[in-house]
């Protein structure tokens, strides 16, 4: 894998493996120098800058101080001098992964990216221990037949490089499988509502019809007890009747009604208060990026 926009590899340039030892980087630089000598070379005009090439990587791998600090920082670490200062690693790493933190919290707001948020706060951790892993290991904690020619460095490169759109794909996919379940409770609880209002209705039609029919006479039950010498238990008189029972069905299904509506001004009140947050977040973000900036 040859990373080129952080310089070139020089383990696939020598086209030897992580792990080879000194001996056969020599033996490989002196078998290419031979082929990309410019002398051997008088027609291609790019043949000094290959050979220039090899020889840059055979004077990095053959020294083992160079090759580690090629194998964590890339070619800008050679340029640079830099050395492993656990101090500076940690600040950086700090920086870096708190500033994604809060863009990937930024990007995920809302309900709707619950799902791509945990999932993107997961790989960022799980990408942040691989690179303390990476970078903090003596030597190489690659295997050797794993990415053979491919360094510490150009790992936590290809990591930095796919976070981004591994974050969007989690937003992607996570609204996609979303299910609002506030949101489908609280239909539920309005056709239970519209419901109950309809069986109000139909009850009060029977109730009325029940009235008309002991009004001219058809609801004599309580007479003919009363000639029986029956007499019913104090307080059970209005329940017997088919009005009190339909009363009795009518004053439970006025106090569910009420109950449902409760429940759905909950949700719709839930509903605004999330939308406060959201707004909130977002102007607090803008206040957070106008104060850095200037």
């Amino acid at each position: 894998m040859e990373m080129q926009a952080k310089g070139p590899n020089h383990y696939s340039l020598l086209n030897v493996s992580r792990n080879s030892s000194p001996l056969d980087i020599k033996r490989a630089y002196k078998k290419l120098s031979l082929q990309l000598h410019p002398d051997k070379n008088p027609n291609d005009p790019t043949a000094s800058s290959k050979f220039d090439r090899v020889k840059k990587a055979y004077d990095v791998l053959i020294d083992m101080e160079y090759r580690e600090v090629y194998n964590k920082f890339g070619q800008d670490g050679i340029n640079s001098s830099k050395r492993f200062d656990e101090t500076q690693f940690f600040m950086e790493l700090g920086v870096f992964y708190v500033t994604w933190g809060i863009m990937a919290y930024v990007l995920t707001l809302g309900k709707r990216s619950s799902l791509g948020r945990q999932w993107t706060f997961t790989g960022l951790i799980v990408m942040l221990v691989v690179e303390i892993t990476l970078m903090t290991s003596q030597g190489s904690p690659f295997p050797s037949w794993f990415m053979p020619q491919n360094t510490e460095y150009e790992a936590v490169w290809l990591l930095h490089t796919l976070f981004p759109a591994f974050m969007n794909g989690c937003r992607s996919i996570g609204s996609y499988l979303y299910v609002d379940l506030d949101a489908q409770t609280r239909q539920l609880l309005l056709a239970l509502q519209e419901q109950n209002k309809d069986i109000l209705l139909v009850l009060r039609d029977v109730q009325i019809g029940v009235q008309n029919v002991q009004a001219t006479g058809g609801g004599g039950g309580g007479g003919r007890l009363a000639a029986a010498g029956v007499v019913p238990p104090v307080g059970a008189t209005a329940r017997a009747t088919p009005t009190g029972k339909i009363k009795e069905l009518q004053d439970r299904l006025q106090v569910s009604n009420s109950t449902v509506q409760q429940a759905v001004g909950q949700l719709k009140s839930e509903k605004s208060n999330s939308n406060f947050g959201f707004y909130a977040m977002i102007l607090g973000y803008v206040a957070f990026s106008y104060i850095f900036s200037s």
